[in-house]
């Protein structure tokens, strides 16, 4: 196999040399490239010998001279080098499929890639995974993976995930923890599935590798478009609690045996619950937290320290937050905190409902501008509506259901702003100390 060579990159270590737009590059130092992952891991090399073959069938032999870690300066097509792999799984929890119609295209990609979960943090199934790519894993010792585990019940696991291979995923785990290979595993429980006596299993076998370095367990998301789709029933406050007793047990094994608490509820599971939320020393170095594994804790502990350090000041200001009803209660306990210390500010703080994907959807992250404007549209907001970028894609600029910043703002009447997942970014905002810091 080889790679399209889109370009050479002015001023770099290859922009010297004959190679040209639509070139195919079969090899660095002997190695065969195939992807992003074999062309990172080859080029570190002070001495790098390329194969070239230019669009008459020509081969080339390049030779680079270079500090170990300097790029080449080749361009590509796309990022990966060729294109995203899609799950092929059918999984009877996922929440792509549980999609309304009439979205943008790009939510209902079911992304399954490996190379993007050492290079952006994102879970694989493994289902899909190849031996060389497990090899490959291996010998540059990628690390960290983070899988989408579920259940270690290979029968389950295949009945779970509609996919023949899901059941040989503890071979693969285990071969990568004989490797070394650091690793962080998701668990998306649904009741009379994978919870209880199942998830004891899942977490006994999870916790004894030594590599497993981090197990996020989170409740199934069930949105109101579950038509044609298998029954599955919503945790509630009894079966919540029954799923944090089996977390925290082993938790508190992996504190006994590794020094660490290894295995973490995700937020949602102590609201659903009503149990108390741990304090931000509970989670360690938060290694979950794409997985709404301690979101609360870090976001309240970062507030209060920067409250702190600002001190007290009046202003005169009145504003609004918008948040999912999950964090409603964090939100408006900063605010309180924030009034408090703050005379003449006004915050008025108003939990979103999800009319959009069902009343079950609590988070802030699905939220759209549809519900915001209908909820909000006769409120008197002040001056300014302060939004969580969780709402946001990545490029800050538009809902889930496509509608922009500047349309909501439009809407509403009224500037609207977000603010990142950072509790020094929402005292700023809600102070108005970003424009007058600068």
């Amino acid at each position: 196999m080889s790679v399209i060579i889109k370009g050479v990159q002015d001023g770099s270590v290859a922009a010297g040399s004959k190679i040209a737009p639509g070139d195919k590059l079969l090899s660095l130092n002997g190695n065969e490239i195939m992807d992003v992952l074999d062309y990172r891991f080859y080029q570190n090399n002070e001495n790098v010998i390329a194969l070239v073959e230019d669009k008459n069938g020509n081969v080339q032999k390049y030779r680079f001279k270079k500090d170990e870690y300097d790029e080449l300066g080749l361009l590509f097509e796309t990022y990966l080098m060729d294109k995203q792999h899609s799950c092929k799984n059918k999984c009877i929890f996922c929440f792509i499929d549980q999609l309304p119609k009439g979205l943008r295209e790009s939510l209902y990609f079911k992304d399954d890639d490996s190379r993007l979960s050492f290079l952006f943090g994102n879970y694989i199934t493994l289902t899909n995974i190849t031996e060389h790519e497990i090899e490959r894993i291996i010998k540059m010792h990628i690390s960290p993976i983070n899988i989408s585990v579920h259940t270690t019940n290979p029968e389950l696991r295949v009945k779970m995930m509609k996919n023949k291979n899901a059941g040989k995923v503890l071979q693969i785990i285990n071969r990568f923890n004989e490797a070394g290979i650091a690793m962080n595993s998701q668990l998306v429980l649904c009741p009379g599935y994978n919870d209880g006596m199942e998830l004891e299993k899942t977490l006994q076998d999870l916790t004894r590798l030594e590599n497993m370095k981090c197990i996020a367990a989170v409740p199934v998301g069930l949105t109101r478009y579950r038509e044609g789709l298998c029954e599955i029933t919503p945790f509630d406050k009894h079966s919540a609690g029954r799923a944090l007793d089996i977390i925290d047990k082993y938790g508190d094994k992996c504190v006994e045996t590794y020094g660490e608490r290894r295995v973490y509820a995700s937020d949602e599971f102590y609201l659903l619950s009503g149990r108390k939320m741990p304090d931000a020393s509970y989670y360690g170095d938060f290694l979950q937290l794409e997985n709404g594994v301690g979101l609360w804790a870090l976001l309240q502990s970062e507030a209060e320290n920067a409250l702190d350090e600002i001190g007290c000041c009046t202003i005169n200001r009145k504003i609004s937050l918008a948040t999912g009803v999950a964090a409603y209660g964090l939100i408006r306990y900063i605010c309180d905190l924030c009034e408090q210390k703050n005379p003449g500010l006004t915050c008025n703080v108003y939990a979103i409902k999800n009319d959009f994907f069902g009343e079950r959807i609590t988070v802030s992250g699905l939220v759209t501008a549809t519900d915001i404007i209908k909820q909000l549209k006769d409120k008197d907001l002040g001056e300014e509506l302060l939004i969580p970028a969780a709402m946001l894609r990545k490029q800050r600029d538009m809902f889930l259901d496509s509608i922009t910043v500047d349309d909501l703002s439009e809407a509403l009447g009224v500037p609207v702003n977000y603010t990142e997942n950072d509790g020094y970014d929402l005292i700023d905002s809600i102070l108005n100390r970003r424009n007058n810091n600068g």
